[in-house]
Parts: structure tokens; C-alpha cells; sequence
């Protein structure tokens, strides 16, 4: 009474509230679990993994923070694919019959057909894929399928599944992705080689651009990434099969051979080493990390461009989505989420990179933690990728927006200092003085540079002819920077095809 007297009534409620939900939760239905017995079969499937050391199986709280297979079962193609190269190594090394070798293959290949069909039964207490495929080959073949284990470890056999998905999967999707996503800039690029648009810096109009210039800016970009990817497979290549738990194995196992048959340029050279290695995840988080950096940028650039105060660029209705109370709007919201997801990637970047700091060698179970962080930014960069391509290959270009914008904020200020050095032999850093004076007595009149008169030029530089007009115009701008690398439309119009020879063959 009392303390319903002292805090009323609405805090009892709340306590009460909270207890139902407590009561609801997960953790509280495993802490309720762990309090009663456990199902006897369970028990003895679970010790079933750890042999004779364990006389009991795990609580419920243990089974729950320790199992995988929620995530790793993306693996089972290359868990399946490790175990069917290792099992032919052990036939022709003679470790194990060809007969038992035999009926550990076709029992694999049994188990792909399951999984792939939705008719396998992943099972928690079985820990990880590993283990539901072996516990699963056992069922099918019998004792026969305890010979597959030989001469190898979870920790090895872990090691090069990841790898194998990392290089097959995450580094070919990456590739594939970025290849077509260059693409559509490079199309777009060459379309728009001649359309002139401002070129910013400090996001001021700075000097005017080709658009398509602007668009090769980035295939160069996303080509630095796909050089990432390629370069993060010479170092993801090596096999880690056969190095065992951590110190290899007395069986004598052909290392060499399970690593022509699974793709890799070599088996690893440290056991220790192998077991322990996560850089290749590291760096393909590095590189998805970047990459979605990139994105980013180039979908912060599209959400201005296609603001009502810029329209440079339109987005379709594939893009594009409403408004619930505001009926004119078209809001970017791929291009936000693009922007956005960049959190989220670099974020699966820092939670690998803080799991393996400070890990000592070999194995420890910290690195199960390695999986999804990877599989959630493959799953987040993909996607990513994909609606940027569709973007950028749907979006629809105001040239002449672009081409009244480009003209705005004394974008020809440098070409006029530029004349004066080369027509008068000033010095640069005396002609930027002088363009100085000249914008400044433009902002005083409102008007553009080329709109002042020889007079009003003269005024300020005694020496400046009539052909001085001829560099004031942003075509004449964009037509004079034809070093290599720069925004002439000829030189974009050789970059495009350049570009396609480099990227696109």
C-alpha cells in the first residue's frame, strides 16, 4: 500500500508490464529451459560430438551462444566441396579405403541434393554445418562416414569453407557487380561527353565540366575496387586444409593435391598460421568497406543533382517513391539507402577487426564470430550495387538544366587568367589579381564575366583585347582542357573507349 501510495498506480502498471515482457523474452524462455531437465535424446546428441570427455550435454544457454548453424549453413556447398576434395585425398593416399571413399562421396552429393531441395533438417544442437553434415552422413552410410574426419579439424576444415565462400562468392559477386556497374557509367559517359554541367569544389561552382567527365570520375573509382577484389584473391587463395587443429597431422596427407583440386594456387605454409587467419575476411571488408564509400559519394551527388534547385538528373518511378501526406514529392530513397548503408558495412569491418585483436594463436572461438559480418555486408554491398546500376542506366538528364548552371558563379574565371598569362605574358599569380578585380566588379554589376564590356575590362587591365571573349564562354572552357585525363569532350570521347577496354573486356 504504501508503495502504491508513493508512486501511484502507473508505476505498479509499468512493473507489471515489464515482468509480462521479461516473461515473453527469449533469454528468459532458454533461462526457464535450463531450470528443467533436458530431453535425454538431445543430451546424448550433443555429448555425441565431444566423445567421452563430456558426461553431460550442454544447458540451453550454452547451446544457444555456441551454435552456428543459424548463419553458417550458407557454407554447406563448400563445406560439402572441402570434404568431398579431402575424402579423394585420403582414397589415393591410401589413409582410408576406396570403398569407404566412395560411400562418403555419393553421400555427399546425397546431401547437396537435400539441402538444395529444402528436405535437410539443420539441427542447433549439431553446432554447425559441419557437424549436421556429418551427423547426416553418418545416417546415410553408417560407420563409414567417421573415416572423412581423418587427418583434419573443425579448424582447418572452418578455415577453408570460408575461404571458399569469401573467393567464390563474396570477391566474384563484388567483381560481377562492379563490372556492370561500370558499365552503365561508361554508357552514360559516352552519351554525355559534350553535355557541360558546373564542376564543384568546397560543393561551389568552380570551374564548368563535361558530365560525362564527371560520370568516368567514378568508373575510376569502382575500378580501383574491383582492383581490390583481384588483389584480395591472391592472398585468399592458399589452402588451409590439412593443418589440422594447429599443428598439422602425422597422417600423410597430400596437401598440394586437395589444393589443385579445390581451386587454391597453394596449400598454406604455417599450420599455426592457417587456422588462426582471418585477414582475407579482413580485407574483403576492407574492400566492401571502400567500395560502399564509394557508393555513397556518387548516391550523395544523385540526391542533389535531382533536387528541384539543381535538376540536373530525374529518376524514374523504378527509384523513386512518394510522399504520404505531400502528393508532388519524388523522393531518391535508393540513392538514401545507398548513402546510408555504408554504416552498416563499415560497421561488419570494425566487428571482425575488434573480434581478432588481441587474439593469441591458434584457433579460439572468438573467430566464429567472423561469418556474419561478412554474409550481412555481401548481403547489404550487393544490393547496393545493383540499384545504383539500375539508377544510374535509368536516370534521365536535363542538359540544359546543367548547362545553365555551368554558366553560373564565374566558372571562366580561370580561363580568363589563363589568357592573360598566355596572350600577355602575365604573371600568373598577377593575372589571378587581376581575375580577381574582374569578378568582383561583375558581382557589383550582377552580370556575367562575358557580359562585360571591353571598356569595363580595359578599366581594370589596360592590355585585354576583344579575344579575351573567346575564352569566356564554358564551351570554349571545357574544349581547352584537352591535357590527358582532363574534360574536353574529345579527350572524354577517348577516355569512353579506353574505358572499355580496360573494364569491360
Amino acid at each position: 500500500r504504501d508503495s502504491v501510495a508513493s508512486r501511484g498506480l502507473g508505476d505498479v502498471y509499468k512493473r507489471q508490464e515489464l515482468k509480462q515482457s521479461l516473461h515473453n523474452s527469449h533469454l528468459f524462455q532458454i533461462l526457464r529451459i535450463t531450470m528443467t531437465d533436458q530431453n535425454a535424446t538431445d543430451q546424448k546428441n550433443a555429448n555425441s560430438l565431444w566423445g567421452g570427455r563430456f558426461e553431460a550435454g550442454p544447458s540451453a544457454i550454452m547451446e544457444e551462444i555456441n551454435a552456428s548453424i543459424g548463419f553458417d549453413k550458407r557454407l554447406y556447398a563448400q563445406d560439402i566441396q572441402g570434404s568431398k576434395a579431402h575424402c579423394a585425398m585420403l582414397v589415393k593416399q591410401n589413409i582410408i579405403p576406396a570403398e569407404d571413399g566412395e560411400k562418403i562421396t555419393n553421400g555427399l552429393d546425397q546431401i547437396l541434393q537435400e539441402i538444395e531441395s529444402g528436405n535437410f533438417k539443420f539441427s542447433a544442437a549439431l553446432e554447425d554445418i559441419h557437424m549436421n553434415v556429418e551427423s547426416r552422413l553418418r545416417e546415410l552410410i553408417g560407420p563409414a562416414a567417421g573415416r572423412l574426419h581423418t587427418a583434419r579439424s573443425r579448424n582447418d576444415q572452418v578455415a577453408t569453407d570460408f575461404k571458399l565462400w569469401v573467393r567464390d562468392v563474396a570477391l566474384a559477386d563484388l567483381e560481377v557487380g562492379l563490372k556492370g556497374l561500370q558499365e552503365a557509367l561508361i554508357m552514360q559517359a559516352g552519351t554525355h561527353a559534350e553535355t557541360i554541367m558546373p564542376g564543384f569544389t568546397h560543393l561551389q561552382a568552380a570551374q564548368p565540366v563535361t558530365f560525362g567527365h564527371h560520370l568516368l570520375a567514378y568508373v575510376e573509382m569502382f575500378g580501383r575496387d574491383r582492383g581490390r577484389v583481384a588483389d584480395c584473391k591472391t592472398r585468399v587463395n592458399e589452402n588451409p586444409l590439412g593443418s589440422a587443429a594447429l599443428a598439422g597431422t602425422p597422417y600423410p596427407i597430400d596437401r598440394h593435391m586437395t589444393a589443385a583440386t579445390l581451386g587454391f594456387d597453394r596449400p598454406t605454409a604455417n599450420s599455426l598460421d592457417a587456422v588462426s587467419d582471418r585477414d582475407f575476411a579482413l580485407e574483403y571488408l576492407n574492400a566492401a568497406s571502400i567500395t560502399a564509400m564509394h557508393l555513397s559519394r556518387l548516391a550523395e551527388e544523385m540526391v542533389i543533382w535531382c533536387s528541384a534547385q539543381f535538376k540536373f538528373i530525374g529518376m524514374s518511378d523504378k527509384f523513386s517513391t512518394g510522399s504520404s501526406i505531400m502528393p508532388q514529392k519524388r523522393n531518391p530513397d535508393a540513392a538514401e539507402l545507398i548513402r546510408s548503408k555504408i554504416g552498416r558495412i563499415v560497421g561488419c569491418y570494425n566487428s571482425l577487426m575488434l573480434s581478432m585483436k588481441g587474439l593469441p594463436l591458434a584457433y579460439s572461438k572468438d573467430m566464429q564470430e567472423d561469418k556474419e559480418p561478412v554474409f550481412e555486408a555481401h548481403d547489404h554491398l550487393g544490393l547496393c550495387v545493383a540499384a545504383m546500376t539500375g539508377m544510374i542506366a535509368d536516370m534521365k538528364v536535363f542538359t540544359d538544366n546543367m548547362r545553365a548552371a555551368a554558366g553560373a558563379g564565374y566558372t571562366t574565371a580561370t580561363d580568363l587568367a589563363d589568357w592573360l598569362v598566355a596572350e600577355l605574358g602575365m604573371p600568373f599569380r598577377d593575372a589571378h589579381h587581376v581575375v580577381g578585380a574582374t569578378v568582383k566588379l561583375a558581382e557589383t554589376k550582377g552580370c556575367d564575366l562575358d557580359q562585360l564590356s571591353l571598356d569595363e575590362l580595359q578599366g581594370i587591365e589596360p592590355k585585354i583585347t576583344n579575344a579575351v571573349y573567346d575564352v569566356l564562354t564554358v564551351e570554349a572552357s571545357v574544349a581547352a582542357r584537352q591535357s590527358f585525363g582532363g574534360t574536353a569532350p574529345v579527350r572524354v570521347t577517348e577516355s569512353v573507349a579506353a574505358a572499355k577496354e580496360r573494364f569491360l573486356k
